[in-house]
């Protein structure tokens, strides 16, 4: 439940930006002021979680577990979703959304490779039910026209092979940190990665935007980033990274609903019938062996 709706919560921002995008803003503008309305929320966890590392309520992080946390922090949320933001510059959503799929596979396959984990015939079934369900869903949407289709193609391949890393590092070191404590310090780092970044572009004028920027950036901020991040980290404690990571398929599937009631973009027999595919391998996936 935790990474299903998690998902959902991080994919339904494709709409949020969609309205931000209609006041002139660009890529770069729409990430800063996410993280940097996120970074309150992040610190204020993180120095609850620091005060009590201090009162010995919980185990000091060592020099590698503060490096790690850096790493993760510029490869899970900064670095993934700056290169998708590019990516979407060159490529459709369509044909961005089905190379975000490649992510639960990548997870597998690492975690196979560097950490000797073996892939289960469930999870294969699982996964290739899922795929055939995203390939009905989005095919119509797809274009594989023009010549800055490769460039962007391989930005977006970039940020899933990013965020493959960031959710099987995640994996490893929730076990000694904690999941609420990684996020918070992983996020925070991100945070003020992707304000460096916006501030040295475009300095305090980039802040002289609307109101309406501001009001979709906060909900974009917490209902799109606070919220599902920790839930997305609480699963992969729960359930582990590969798991977490196919539940994720069911987001931006859910995004076919939000578009079609808040953008009034239509819903084909071809997409419903890919969505129900999906769910399906949803439901094979976290079914428990008896």
């Amino acid at each position: 439940m935790l990474a299903g709706l998690g998902a959902i919560l991080f994919s339904a921002k494709a709409i949020v930006v969609k309205f931000t995008y209609q006041h002139g803003v660009d890529a770069l503008t729409v990430i800063g002021f996410r993280m940097m309305m996120s970074l309150p929320f992040f610190a204020a966890i993180g120095f609850y979680q620091a005060r009590k590392a201090r009162q010995g309520r919980l185990p000091r992080l060592t020099r590698k577990e503060c490096l790690q946390l850096i790493f993760l922090g510029f490869i899970g949320y900064y670095l993934s979703s700056f290169l998708d933001f590019l990516g979407l510059q060159y490529i459709s959503a369509g044909l961005e959304r089905l190379i975000l799929f490649l992510s639960p596979t990548f997870v597998l396959l690492l975690s196979a490779l560097l950490l000797n984990k073996p892939i289960s015939g469930r999870q294969w079934l699982a996964l290739g039910l899922s795929y055939l369900g995203v390939v009905f869903v989005f095919v119509q949407d797809l274009s594989f026209s023009g010549a800055s289709v490769l460039v962007g193609s391989a930005f977006v391949l970039a940020s899933a092979f990013s965020y493959s890393f960031y959710l099987i590092g995640s994996g490893e070191l929730i076990k000694r940190v904690g999941s609420t404590r990684l996020v918070a310090y992983a996020m925070s780092v991100s945070s003020i990665i992707s304000m460096v970044h916006f501030f040295g572009v475009y300095g305090l004028q980039g802040l002289e935007q609307s109101a309406a920027v501001y009001q979709l950036s906060l909900i974009h901020a917490i209902v799109n980033t606070v919220v599902p991040t920790f839930m997305i980290m609480w699963a992969v404690a729960r359930i582990g990274a590969p798991m977490t990571a196919q539940l994720g398929l069911l987001g931006p599937v859910s995004v076919l609903f939000l578009a079609a009631w808040l953008l009034g973009e239509p819903i084909t027999t071809l997409q419903l019938l890919g969505t129900v595919i999906t769910l399906s391998g949803a439901v094979v996936l976290s079914k428990r062996r008896v």
